[in-house]
């Protein structure tokens, strides 16, 4: 496969749309600069694989592509049209179905009590608080390539508690009128409404560029469900990711 320039890709924009709620892997790579994208031919390429941070997504034709195409390239979780799921299963046997819901916000987010804890916009400054965070929840800053681009993004939101950033919600998709959103929240902290607090700041922030707010999460994930559900998502599908040499994640058990 041929990797594509960031030029290159762009005229390729079309591949994306129409656009809907959800993982929007190939329009956060335009938008962003972070992640990849291969074709099987250039220029009258017919299909494509996007990658950011092991989030992937495959479109066009899998008759294009050969299991070589594909075995070094991917590990990890895979949007893809049903078509390409023989082909996959035959590269990846190992391969596991990871569920998903996907929410969207059509309204203002709903009021709530204010949190405790101060909450503002992240900034360049803040990426030593991000460096602080446990590891297993730093992957809030993979799509942006870092803890760096993250914090001078202006797309996340933190809540601190005795100055330490304890819970951040971010744009962890950018699309030209979806943001999907991620959250985390230190494990000592949850249950106090940060991640609500925190999700419902970059909810206003997102309509207030002019986009609409996304959240995607697992069916078993109730403390994600419940933190869309109080902002006031409502469910736009139900999808499935392939997950590929990665494990799924287990949710967490308060939010």
């Amino acid at each position: 496969m041929i990797q594509l320039t960031p030029l290159q890709l762009e005229t390729l924009r079309n591949w994306f749309t129409p656009e809907r709620p959800g993982p929007l892997v190939g329009l956060h790579v335009l938008q962003t600069g972070n992640g990849q994208c291969f074709v099987d031919c250039w220029p009258d390429s017919r299909t494509l694989l996007v990658n950011t941070a092991d989030n992937y997504m495959l479109a066009g034709d899998p008759e294009t592509l050969t299991p070589d195409d594909l075995q070094l390239r991917i590990a990890g979780f895979v949007e893809a049209p049903e078509r390409f799921a023989p082909l996959l299963r035959a590269v990846f046997p190992d391969l596991r179905l990871w569920d998903r819901v996907v929410f969207e916000l059509k309204t203002k987010p709903a009021l709530l009590l204010p949190a405790k804890q101060p909450i503002r916009r992240l900034e360049p400054d803040d990426v030593y608080h991000l460096q602080r965070m446990r590891p297993e929840i730093n992957w809030i800053w993979n799509t942006w390539g870092g803890p760096e681009r993250l914090a001078a993004s202006g797309y996340a939101w933190g809540a601190f508690a005795n100055e330490r950033l304890v819970s951040v919600a971010c744009s962890f998709f950018v699309g030209e009128h979806y943001e999907d959103i991620g959250v985390v929240t230190e494990g000592e902290f949850r249950g106090l409404g940060l991640s609500v607090a925190c999700a419902r700041k970059l909810c206003e922030d997102i309509q207030s560029r002019g986009k609409q707010p996304s959240w995607t999460t697992s069916p078993d994930n109730l403390a994600s469900v419940r933190v869309a559900e109080k902002l006031g998502f409502r469910l736009h599908r139900h999808d499935v990711l392939y997950a590929i040499g990665v494990p799924i994640p287990e949710p967490a058990r308060r939010s």
